[in-house]
């Protein structure tokens, strides 16, 4: 066996911690898995019972904060989508940064991965929602990987964290984890959200004004150079809210919105793929980032940052873990809003 195709057992429990909440939130309410039907809420409930629940929480990405800005556009994303938000001009933003895991407590140096949600507020009314991660791959490609991954990556009572065996043998079940497993390996973590890259991950269908459609897919790049976490930052459990903070403090954040198109014959249906070197890249514009708020009263805290809320001009692929991801988000928010409201009206109560 090669070094590339197995971890050892630390390798594995961290993969374990990023691939486990990456994937929770990617259920689907059509049936997975034969002959039992697998719904959404069955999926969360997984989560749920892997992980445990903290009442009025993101079932993912519980621990983060809220960002608001505005995307600067330069016009230039117009050659492939109509979308309003391409157009010359710039468009309020409300985001959000986070780590995966149910724990909204959670040390920041327990995940290797960050994620960056956006919800830009289009003139017409329209909006666009997106969730990235900062891997340009996702673990899995099939909604049944998924339920795969989470069933073995299900904590040991006795010590828990995932069995490394029963990792082992799904990651050697399903070498279509392997690109998701090398860039983590080759890619340390970033010292900051201000320093990392997000990608969407997902296809879409771009649309221009002449009705011509392309596949596409985006990411943000940081103005700010990369540097990985330090040894210093590993001991601190919050250190990448407090460093955006004080980077904020100087100045606003900035990111160029790429968006990468695909060559005739590009996979759009597997997120574990990357499409190849040389493919036509846009710089669509700016974004902006002025300021960051505590999730509990921040703007961010009620959106369900949901993929495949789109505006004209954009549209989902044919990638099944988009619906997956649609359904499950909104399971998690009502879930979460409605212990909100309880909560709410227990503290009303004399």
């Amino acid at each position: 066996m090669t070094r590339t195709t197995i971890c050892v057992p630390c390798r594995l429990a961290a993969i374990a911690a990023a691939t486990a909440c990456a994937c929770a939130a990617f259920a689907w309410t059509a049936g997975w898995i034969s002959p039992t039907r697998v719904t959404a809420p069955h999926i969360v409930n997984t989560f749920e019972s892997n992980y445990g629940v903290h009442p009025g929480y993101r079932r993912n990405h519980a621990k983060g904060l809220c960002v608001e800005g505005t995307f600067e556009s330069n016009g230039n994303g117009a050659r492939v989508s109509r979308a309003a938000v391409f157009a010359p001009g710039d468009t309020p933003v409300i985001g959000r940064f986070a780590i995966p895991g149910s724990n909204p407590s959670a040390p920041d140096a327990s995940t290797p991965v960050r994620s960056m949600a956006l919800l830009f507020q289009l003139k017409d009314g329209e909006q666009w929602r997106t969730g990235m991660n900062s891997t340009p791959v996702f673990v899995v490609r099939t909604p049944n990987q998924f339920y795969q991954q989470l069933v073995a990556s299900k904590p040991d009572p006795a010590t828990g964290k995932p069995d490394p065996a029963k990792l082992d043998a799904f990651f050697r079940a399903n070498p279509e984890t392997l690109p998701f497993r090398q860039w983590l390996k080759a890619h340390p973590p970033a010292s900051s959200f201000a320093n990392t890259a997000f990608y969407g991950i997902n296809a879409f269908i771009a649309t221009d004004a002449n009705g011509n459609t392309r596949a596409v897919r985006w990411q943000v790049v940081p103005q700010t150079p990369f540097e990985p976490e330090t040894s210093a930052q590993k001991a601190d459990p919050n250190f990448l809210a407090d460093d955006l903070d004080a980077r904020l403090a100087q100045g606003p954040l900035r990111w160029h919105l790429v968006l990468t198109v695909a060559a005739p014959g590009d996979p759009t249906n597997d997120a574990t793929l990357q499409w190849p070197d040389g493919r036509e890249q846009i710089d669509a514009g700016t974004l902006v980032l002025r300021q960051a708020t505590p999730q509990r009263e921040g703007a961010c805290r009620d959106v369900n940052y949901d993929p495949t809320i789109l505006p004209d001009g954009l549209k989902p692929s044919d990638d099944p873990l988009l619906a997956a991801r649609s359904a499950a988000y909104s399971v998690s928010f009502n879930r979460r809003t409605h212990e909100e409201a309880a909560r709410s009206q227990e503290n009303a109560q004399p």
